[in-house]
């Protein structure tokens, strides 16, 4: 190297070092690749280049096996490699998953891909991954690309629909995809919208593929060992370029199907209640007097006694239930590319990628209904324990009721990109990027039939062992002549996202080794969801219910429609971990039958306005950014540094007593971003980073509907004008490629983010809100008497306090080529992650008092005390890491991995308990490979080996359990050709 360094690399490394040494006082990182050849590019580039490299070396062994043994790295250690080479060439802090192949992805979906990389855990539903966290933050925190192109993919998968910002990762097959980029740290040029990462999903890049034509093919067998099911699981991939290279055309596609089962137990929280009686003590009197009256079993007054008051102020599972839900899903995806290259300036691409994902969620629970209905409850035997659990008790006069559920879902995804890349001069190009996406969660069918047996004795429960109690029935629940069928529900949903996109990228070297970036974008995002009710009860208010053709006469034994075998089905827990004596069979209704039954989908469903709401975002900006890269005193040095301007403009649109209202706002941020990269030794990398970065505020928080009490001058409302996310990111890394195929590396990371929306109130008036007279009930005196000026107090969320988050990132990638013989072929990739967060939240705990009286009737109530409880950050999972080891000579190859993430809160929970969140959580994978022939391998895989439960608690202090649940252990068998 040369020791002379020219002014304007002085100039250039002062500016960068002097960044470096100030980062705890400058604002942003950025990122910014180089590909294989070393020309400055994007970290998507990089895994492009990644994989035209494979391709080679591929194309490389076939013409000369014997020679390139020693230098070719083959099959799973080359997406290793591959993966390495996109982290190397990146400034900023970049991570990769690349496929082995294209349409080889060997996990069920792509957040299962994504969690080998380090700081990412991955959420659960039904079994599968469907949306991930990064270094703490969760799916909301994350923006994601396809093919460049920022968007968003919901699902009604799991328990609920995502009717938010969160990616849901499971709407795609993992074929389609030949690389995952994660882009930790921001740059000028890279997207805003991301407090944790920026996630790029590419498909097939026709021009990197060998000349003709090339076709792939993979067909498996996928068998759950819960349901006992077998699915097919097929993928293909059809590519061809010109022998000039200027021409390629690609198309793939994957479809899937499986039949999986969750079965497990639940409570729907804990919660405190007044009892009828308890241990023969009665608990409420005709008065509601400290002395006098008489017993009553409904109404009346609270009589404070040791057990009366020993039970109430006790937590009981609210709804405690065994179940089986069953999971059938279908997932199609189709991609195709056309690119055209007629010169060596000249780049043009076309993308299209349309993705199908349908569930039918059938679930089916015995439970019994304690939430509201405590009251009637009379309390045997009740036991204590040290947390305030009624953690058993035998229950008389219970509410004893079996529910049947079924969602048919359906995510439509499609979206369409066109690239030009221009080389203008041999120093100016430009990028012009345009297209759209739309994704359709529909949920045509939501129904719940329930079956009632109101007056019950004898049920029993023992959470003396919290994941696995003990609930029995004193009552055949497998007779249709002791049951009622007394609700239904129906509840269509649907959800669309809509992205509109142009964006122009220039870059300018002005010398060499200094490249000037500018752009611009314009993004317009659409949200709208819409739900629909068609629920009823057999006996309502008014005495009697027409039904089916005739009525039904309602009284104090009369309150459903009789049931029959004609419209029920039996269900088998199976094996639901319940210990012995749990009644595991029971008698539910068949949806389809019972809805004939009851002409419940010949039925108008009505709009549920209150829960129906649109956003639509308009975003425009634009960005400055130079890259540098060059050397001092013999130091090698690159980085980049600028800043990105965003307006987004807001339209919230929401109902309020069936009035709509639409608040307009608009908000600015300028974000600074800055990364360097320092070269001490040709295998040492040390990063740094620094960015002001932003996420916008949560649908559903930005609804400006809800509620207003014209008696007391109160509002329950949204709030349209919530503050985006905003914070500063530091990040500081050191990684050393010690070997070929090798990295280890140390990450540190903080994010002080200044604000996010909490829980709170504020003062304003109706024509403030968007409101106006006619949301008021006549009635009332604020509507008799209407003020514009006139304030309300408002419950809604607010820009509460900020929070700080740090964590440390470590992971190892190492080939055992030291080792002798068959050993030289093995090899270790692990990862750990360690964060500390820490943050205040105002929640309403636990009653204290079994009496605190009301100060004008005299009545006992049940009053939780609000308080402000420290937790960690919701989400975030102190530690979690994952290991792999693995043998690939090439022919035969073979892998297992362990995948860990620690327990964590997920929200300030509910009805006195204080925080809820998951468990710890282990799953354990492996796969097999054998390359029968050039063009044919054979594969098995297996995931959740160890049929893990998923454990969710109640109150972090209590421990408490949510549910426990399993999925079974899945095996994936097939063959894989190629041509």
């Amino acid at each position: 190297m040369r020791q002379h360094v020219s002014g304007i690399s002085l100039i250039k490394a002062a500016l960068f070092a002097g960044s470096a040494l100030t980062l705890t006082t400058l604002g942003a990182p950025g990122a910014f690749a180089q590909d294989a050849t070393g020309t400055t590019g994007t970290a998507t580039d990089a895994a492009a280049a990644a994989n035209a490299e494979a391709a080679a070396a591929d194309n490389a062994a076939a013409a000369d096996p014997v020679n390139s043994e020693e230098i070719v790295v083959t099959g799973y250690r080359q997406s290793l490699q591959a993966a390495l080479n996109v982290k190397r060439e990146s400034i900023s802090a970049v991570d990769a998953v690349v496929a082995e192949d294209m349409a080889k992805f060997p996990d069920q979906n792509l957040a299962e891909s994504l969690q080998r990389i380090p700081g990412i855990s991955i959420q659960k539903d039904g079994g599968e991954g469907r949306a991930i966290t990064v270094r703490g933050l969760g799916a909301q925190f994350t923006r994601v690309r396809v093919n460049g192109l920022e968007t968003i993919a919901t699902s009604s998968d799991g328990a609920s629909a995502n009717r938010d910002r969160a990616f849901d990762f499971n709407v795609f097959a993992s074929e389609l995809f030949s690389s995952l980029v994660v882009h930790k740290t921001a740059e000028a040029s890279l997207d805003e919208g991301s407090l944790g990462a920026v996630v790029d999903l590419n498909t097939g890049n026709p021009l990197a593929g060998k000349a003709g034509l090339s076709a792939v093919l993979n067909v498996q067998g996928s068998y759950n060992d819960l349901s006992d099911n077998v699915g097919p699981r097929i993928a293909g991939l059809l590519s061809w370029r010109n022998d000039a290279g200027t021409f390629g055309v690609n198309l793939s596609a994957a479809y899937s199907h499986t039949d999986t089962i969750e079965s497990g137990n639940n409570t729907v929280r804990w919660a405190q209640a007044y009892f009828n009686s308890v241990d023969g003590t009665p608990c409420f009197y005709s008065n509601v007097g400290p002395t006098g009256g008489t017993p009553v079993n409904s109404g009346g007054g609270y009589r404070p006694s040791a057990a009366c008051d020993a039970a109430s102020l006790s937590f009981h599972p609210r709804i405690p239930r065994y179940g089986v839900v069953e999971h059938d899903r279908r997932r199609l995806g189709l991609t195709g590319s056309v690119q055209f290259e007629p010169t060596d300036r000249t780049k043009i691409s076309i993308d299209g990628l349309y993705s199908s994902f349908k569930e039918d969620r059938a679930e089916q629970w015995l439970e019994v209904l304690a939430r509201s209905n405590e009251r009637r409850f009379d309390v045997v035997d009740p036991v204590y324990d040290d947390s305030g659990n009624m953690v058993s008790a035998t229950i008389n006069n219970a509410y004893v009721r079996t529910e049947s559920y079924l969602r048919k879902s359906e995510t439509e995804f499609y979206q369409v990109g066109a690239t030009w890349d221009q080389d203008v001069s041999d120093t100016f190009r430009f990028t012009l990027l345009g297209g759209f996406s739309q994704s359709d969660a529909s949920i045509p069918v939501e129904t719940t039939f329930a079956y009632d047996n109101r007056n019950a004795n004898g049920f029993s429960y023992d959470y003396s062992d919290m994941k696995s109690p003990v609930l029995s029935y004193d009552l055949d629940v497998t007779n249709p002549a002791n049951f009622q069928l007394a609700e239904i529900r129906d509840r269509p949903s649907y959800v669309k996202n809509k992205f509109k996109t142009a964006q122009l990228r220039t870059e300018w070297d002005l010398t060499d080794g200094f490249t000037v970036k500018t752009g611009a974008v314009w993004r317009r995002y659409d949200f709208r969801t819409q739900l629909f009710q068609r629920d009823t009860a057999a006996c309502g208010a008014n005495g009697t219910r027409d039904l089916i053709l005739g009525t039904v006469t309602c009284s104090s034994t009369v309150y459903g429609l009789p049931v029959t075998s004609g419209i029920s089905d039996l269900i088998d827990l199976g094996d639901a971990g319940q210990p012995n004596g749990t009644t595991d069979s029971w008698l539910v209704a068949d949806i389809n039958n019972a809805a004939e039954y009851t002409n419940l989908y010949g039925r108008t469903a009505i709009e549920d306005l209150g829960n129906n709401r649109r956003v639509r975002e308009e975003t425009s900006g634009g960005y400055l950014q130079f890259d540098v890269k060059g050397e001092i005193f013999g130091l090698e040095y690159a980085g980049n540094a600028g800043i990105r301007y965003a307006h987004t403009k807001q339209t919230s649109t929401g109902y309020t007593a069936g009035v709509a209202a639409t608040v307009e706002r608009s908000y600015d941020d300028w974000l600074p971003a800055m990364n360097i990269a320092l070269y001490p030794h040709h295998d040492v990398i040390v990063r740094g980073a620094i960015a002001k970065v932003i996420t916008r505020p949560s649908l559903g928080n930005l609804n400006p509907g809800g509620s207003v009490d014209g008696f007391n001058y109160r509002v329950t409302f949204g709030n349209p004008f919530l503050d985006p996310y905003r914070a500063t990111n530091f990040d500081l890394s050191v990684e050393w490629y010690f070997a070929p195929q090798a990295l280890f590396s140390v990450a540190g990371f903080i994010k002080k983010i200044e604000s996010f929306p909490v829980a709170g109130t504020y003062v304003a008036t109706l024509p403030q809100l968007g409101l106006g007279r006619d949301v008021l009930g006549q009635s009332t005196p604020a509507y008799i008497n209407y003020d514009p000026n006139q304030e309300y107090v408002v419950s809604s969320q607010v820009n509460g306090s900020g929070a700080t988050l740090k964590g440390v990132e470590i992971a190892l990638q190492m080939p055992f080529t030291f080792l002798p013989g068959i050993l030289s072929k093995t090899g270790f990739q692990g990862n750990a992650t360690f964060i500390d967060s820490s943050a205040d939240y105002q929640i309403t705990g636990p009653a204290v008092s079994a009496c605190t009286r009301n100060a004008t009737t005299g009545a006992c109530g049940l009053t939780g005390v609000s308080a402000i409880y420290n937790n960690t950050l919701l989400g975030v999972s102190e530690k979690a890491w994952n290991a792999t080891l693995y043998y690939d000579d090439g022919k035969f190859s073979i892998r297992g991995s362990i995948s860990y993430r620690g327990p964590f809160s997920d929200a300030t929970s509910a009805t006195g308990n204080i925080f809820e969140g998951y468990g710890s959580y282990t799953s354990v994978d492996a796969a097999i490979r054998y390359k029968a022939t050039e063009w044919l391998e054979l594969s098995i895989d297996g995931n959740n080996l160890t049929d893990e439960y998923r454990y969710r608690t109640n109150d972090i202090y209590a421990e408490r359990n949510y549910e426990n649940n399993h999925f079974g252990r899945t095996i994936l068998f097939g063959a894989r050709a190629k041509i």
